[in-house]
C-alpha cells in the first residue's frame, strides 16, 4: 500500500500541488520510456528486416554459384522464339572458337560486313532453321556489332552455310584471329537493333532479341540507345529481374543504353 508523506509546513492545498506535480513528472517519464520502447522496437523491426533481405539476397546469389553453367554461356547467347540456340562471338578469339569448334553442318553463320562485328551460329541440331530464328539472329548480329556504340540502327547482315566460311586466303594474304574468308553467295537479311534482357527458369541471364527474351524469359527489360553506362542500367536491370550486376554487364552489347518503358 503506499504511503502519503505530508510535509506539515505546508497547507493540504500546497501537498496536494506537490504530488499533482509529482505525479505529472512520472507520467511524462513513463509516456518517454514508452515513446522510447517504441522506437527501440521500431528500429529492431527494421533491423530484422533488413537482416531477412540481407539473407534473402545471399541465398539467391548462393542458388546462382550453385547453378550449373551451361558450355554456351561463355559466348553471347539466347535461344530463339522457335526453341534454337544461337551463339556469337565476345572477341576476336571468341569469334576463332564459335566458329572452328562449335560450328556443324546444317548449321548458320551470321555476320555484318562491319569491321570488328561478331559472327553469330544458329545451332540446327538437325532441325530446319525457321525464318523468325533467321530474323532474330540477324537482329543480335547487328546489336552485338559495334553499330549499337556508333548509334547506328541497322547494318549490312548475311547469312551463311559453314563450309562457305574458311581461314583459306590467296597467295600473300592473311586471315587474323576471328576473322574469316567468307566463299560463294551470301543471304543478305534485313535487321534492327533489338534487345532484351531477361531472366530465364533457369536463373540464366539472356540476352537477345525481345521475341525471342519473351518467349523465354518470365521478367524481362527492353534496352534502347542513349546516355546511360552500362552499370548504371545494369543496377536497374537487376533490381528488375534479379541476377548478378557483373553478369548483367556482361550480356550487354558495347555502349550506353536507356530502359524503354
Amino acid at each position: 500500500m503506499a504511503r502519503l508523506v505530508l510535509d506539515l509546513a505546508k497547507s493540504i492545498d500546497e501537498n496536494a500541488a506537490a504530488y499533482f506535480e509529482k505525479a505529472k513528472k512520472i507520467k511524462k517519464k513513463a509516456e518517454g520510456a514508452e515513446k522510447a520502447l517504441s522506437e527501440n522496437l521500431g528500429k529492431l523491426k527494421l533491423l530484422e528486416l533488413k537482416k531477412e533481405k540481407i539473407s534473402l539476397e545471399k541465398a539467391k546469389q548462393d542458388k546462382l554459384k550453385e547453378r550449373k553453367t551451361e558450355w554456351y554461356e561463355k559466348f553471347r547467347w539466347f535461344i530463339s522464339s522457335e526453341g534454337f540456340l544461337v551463339i556469337g562471338g565476345r572477341d576476336a578469339t571468341s569469334n576463332e572458337i564459335v566458329v572452328k569448334k562449335h560450328t556443324e553442318a546444317n548449321d548458320l553463320v551470321f555476320h555484318t560486313d562491319m569491321a570488328g562485328s561478331p559472327f553469330f551460329v544458329v545451332k540446327s541440331e538437325g532441325k530446319e532453321i525457321g525464318e523468325k530464328t533467321k530474323e532474330e539472329t540477324a537482329d543480335a548480329t547487328v546489336t552485338f556489332s559495334r553499330a549499337w556504340k556508333l548509334g547506328l540502327h541497322t547494318s549490312s547482315v548475311f547469312y551463311v552455310s559453314p563450309e562457305q566460311v574458311s581461314k583459306k586466303t590467296k597467295a600473300g594474304e592473311y586471315m587474323g584471329k576471328g576473322a574469316f574468308m567468307i566463299y560463294g553467295k551470301t543471304n543478305y537479311i534485313g535487321n534492327k537493333l533489338n534487345l532484351a534482357v531477361g531472366m530465364t527458369k533457369q536463373q540464366q541471364i539472356m540476352s537477345g532479341p525481345l521475341d525471342a527474351v519473351k518467349a523465354n524469359c518470365e521478367k524481362f527489360v527492353v534496352l534502347e540507345q542513349g546516355n546511360e553506362k552500362s552499370s548504371s542500367v545494369a543496377k536497374y536491370i537487376q533490381h528488375k529481374i534479379g541476377g548478378s550486376i557483373d553478369e548483367i554487364i556482361r550480356a550487354l552489347p558495347s555502349g550506353e543504353f536507356r530502359v524503354k518503358k
